[in-house]
Parts: structure tokens; C-alpha cells; sequence
């Protein structure tokens, strides 16, 4: 009969803390010592618990400098594909029908699954996008704008949703800057965006997981299209930009 070390029980239940995002990448543990009374063990065996998780790459021991939670689990996904993103830009529409159907089934699952803190965390990052857009605050309005997919992502109770959700956004963080101010120009457009997410979240909070679903399905439709507006702007912008160099460079007749 294999005996279990409880080294084992205590990376086991760390790890299962990474996997469902309790602890998130960047995140330091609290000390040694802090962290064992917490647990309810040995430093000891918390700290070969530890050294097991260092040899999976999941969280990163300084010698003084305590130990962090590694981002492995979203960089392992991310580096690849963002190399072949910068060579392959079809690829964004991919990554774009990947995101609908990930975010649609996220919202459908954090509608049927969600506890009544998950509901609260969810309102909260909600009301956080709320504020940025009534405060035309750009930059809170961005980072609002993840924290509200993820914190829904989370509450789907699936590992590889939240994962993969935290490693899309890293790699499409660029382009979902430049949409949200190319929407913000247009305030029809910045509009229905605060539309869609305000729907998203009515019906996650009613429990209605299908038009959950629906909702989440209509805004990635829409950020898809006005993505392809925004590379067309961009596109015309740079024209311009050219047009307006070569008519100052060019030599004017005598």
C-alpha cells in the first residue's frame, strides 16, 4: 500500500489553488512560516511541497525573496502563438472564433455554476467597467473590460476555461486596446459595448444561462467586426500618413 507523504497532500492542494486561479501568476506567497500556520503543517514539509511545485514550473523560489506563482500556464500557451500572430495576422480572426466560442460557453457554464461569490465578484468587476465608462477613464476602462471576462471565465469552474481565457487576453491585449479606442471615437459603437456587457451580466445574475450564452455569443460577433473596422482604419490612417510625407518630400517644380 503506497503511503502518502503529506508534502504530497500540500503541493496536491496548492496546486488545485494555480489551476483554479485562486492563486494567480505574479501572486508571492506569504512566508514561510505564515504559510505553514495556515496550513496547519511543518515548515518542513511545506517547503518540500513547494520544491515540487518549483520542479513543475509552477511557482519560482528566491533565495530571500520569497516564492511567486509563475505564469507557465498562460506563457506556455502564449509565447508560441504570439510569435506566429506578429508573422500570420490572418490568424487574429481565428484567435477572434476561438474567443466566441470559449466566452460563450464561459457564460453559459458561470450561469449554471456560479456560487453567490462568484455572482458578487462578477458584479463587482461590472460595476468597476461601469464607472470607467461613465468617467471616460480609457485606461481603467480596459483593464475593467478583462477583468470582467475573466472574472466570469473563473466562475465557470472549468480550469482549462480559466486558463486559456487569461491566455487569450494576454495575447490579444494589444488589438482589444486599439479596438476599445477605436469604438470610443464612435459613440454609437462604445455605446453598444456598454450594452453588451450590461446584458451579459443581467443575465448571468437572472440564471438564465442560455441567453447568457446568447449575449456573450452577439458581443465577441460584434468585437470581431469591429476589429476588422479597426485594422481598416488603421490601414487608411497609414495611407494617409504616406500620402501627406510624399506631397512634403516631393521636389516642387520650378
Amino acid at each position: 500500500m503506497d503511503v502518502i507523504r503529506l508534502s504530497d497532500t500540500i503541493a496536491n492542494d496548492l496546486e488545485r489553488r494555480i489551476l483554479e486561479g485562486v492563486l494567480s501568476a505574479g501572486e508571492r506567497l506569504p512566508p514561510e512560516r505564515e504559510l505553514a500556520e495556515q496550513l496547519g503543517v511543518s515548515r518542513p514539509s511545506l517547503r518540500e511541497a513547494l520544491q515540487k511545485l518549483a520542479s513543475k514550473g509552477l511557482v519560482r523560489t528566491r533565495q530571500g525573496g520569497g516564492t511567486v506563482v509563475t505564469d507557465r500556464l498562460q506563457s506556455g500557451f502564449v509565447d508560441p502563438w504570439r510569435d506566429m500572430l506578429s508573422g500570420n495576422p490572418s490568424l487574429q480572426h481565428d484567435l477572434l472564433e476561438f474567443r466566441h466560442m470559449l466566452e460563450s460557453q464561459a457564460a453559459l457554464l458561470a450561469t449554471e455554476r456560479a456560487t453567490e461569490l462568484d455572482i458578487e465578484r462578477i458584479g463587482d468587476a461590472f460595476g468597476t467597467l461601469e464607472q470607467a465608462y461613465a468617467q471616460d477613464d480609457m485606461s481603467t476602462c480596459i483593464r475593467a473590460d478583462v477583468e470582467f471576462h475573466q472574472a466570469i471565465a473563473d466562475a465557470s469552474h472549468n480550469a482549462l476555461i480559466t486558463h486559456l481565457s487569461a491566455s487569450l487576453h494576454l495575447l490579444i491585449h494589444d488589438h482589444v486596446e486599439q479596438n476599445l479606442q477605436y469604438l470610443h471615437r464612435h459613440p454609437d459603437k462604445w455605446q453598444n459595448i456598454r450594452d453588451q456587457h450590461r446584458t451579459i451580466w443581467e443575465m448571468i445574475r437572472a440564471r438564465n444561462a442560455q441567453a447568457a450564452a446568447n449575449a456573450a455569443k452577439e458581443h465577441i460577433a460584434f468585437v470581431q467586426k469591429s476589429m476588422s473596422e479597426t485594422a481598416l482604419d488603421a490601414s487608411r490612417q497609414e495611407s494617409a500618413k504616406r500620402r501627406m510625407r510624399g506631397r512634403s518630400g516631393a521636389t516642387k517644380p520650378s
